[in-house]
């Protein structure tokens, strides 16, 4: 803290007033420099300076698209630091509700849209390895370590025969857009005049187009009806690929869920026992009840939703 607020008194922010703004599930943390009416925000990677180039690499593509990502003001990238555009702390999650989740899910897809519309040169591949690599997080980190599950060889021909049709269905589908990875209600900040504001998008990568979308339709940390969230998918399918049948494309929604769910049921696993975050495990429920509902689902992925459920009975 010394070293970042002896940095802070060689910038023209010298005279603002320093408070604890956030951290996330990494190792970064934010404060707010405060004077009178203005704000800015601090980024702190100094504890993880690899993800600074990508976050300015990205914030950079995002801006050059018309996104609303936080401006940069100051930068030390020796020392990991950043001064930023400060978009508040109201997130999406804060004012979502059976009464207006439309409205903002709406401006979030049209979001999404502007977003695929950015740059992918250069960006990692979201590609079968990596799709696997993320899923078999599960595996590792919440059936072994977390419920202490030793998997039978039939158990594990399931999850693997499963785990490959996921990401057949997810390859399927039309690949090499900008994909933000966290797109979640937790990193839609509402600013001024009902606009939203994009944050936490330094892991970007180039893959499929439903993975953003479902990011923010099937939310970890806040839940709404099948059939509503079926429409706001179709909505955006009607604005980026009209021609693909609603089967077709809530499948490939529904594939693209179960990769990602499948994975963050092992991140959030990992936050708790590897890194000592506990705020995630409530979350779980929900994650899970997202991959054996939409596992259920279809006759591909049917015995991987009973061993699930089977697992957490």
């Amino acid at each position: 803290m010394d070293k970042l607020k002896n940095w802070i008194a060689h910038t023209s922010y010298a005279d603002y007033s320093l408070t604890v703004a956030s951290a996330d599930a990494s190792f970064r943390k934010y404060y707010r420099l405060s004077e009178r009416e203005k704000s800015i925000i601090v980024m702190d990677s100094s504890l993880e300076l690899d993800s600074l180039a990508p976050f300015l690499d990205v914030t950079s593509r995002l801006l050059n698209t018309g996104v609303k990502a936080p401006k940069v003001l100051e930068k030390n990238e020796k020392l990991g630091y950043l001064i930023l555009e400060d978009f508040g702390n109201l997130q999406l999650l804060d004012i979502l509700s059976e009464n207006n989740f439309q409205i903002y899910y709406s401006m979030a897809i049209d979001e999404i849209l502007k977003m695929q519309d950015t740059s992918t040169l250069g960006l990692p591949l979201y590609n079968r390895d990596f799709l696997h690599f993320e899923m078999d997080l599960m595996q590792e980190w919440y059936l072994k370590k977390k419920l202490n599950i030793a998997l039978l060889q039939s158990q594990k021909k399931i999850i693997k025969k499963s785990l490959e049709f996921i990401s057949e269905l997810v390859l399927s589908q039309p690949q090499g857009v900008f994909v933000h990875r966290d797109y979640h209600s937790r990193n839609i900040m509402l600013i001024e005049q009902k606009k939203i504001g994009v944050i936490d998008y330094q892991d970007a990568m180039c893959g499929a187009i439903t993975y953003d979308l479902v990011s923010l339709l099937k939310d970890c940390y806040i839940e709404f009806k099948r059939e509503d969230i079926e429409k706001l998918a179709l909505l955006f399918r009607d604005k980026k690929c009209s021609g693909i049948s609603d089967e077709t494309f809530l499948k490939w929604f529904d594939f693209m869920g179960l990769q990602r769910h499948i994975k963050v049921l092992g991140i959030f696993s990992r936050l708790y026992l590897r890194d000592g975050k506990d705020g995630y495990l409530k979350d779980i429920p929900l994650v899970l009840k997202y991959t054996i509902e939409t596992a259920s689902r279809y006759e591909e992925t049917k015995q991987l939703a009973q061993l699930l459920k089977e697992f957490t009975s």
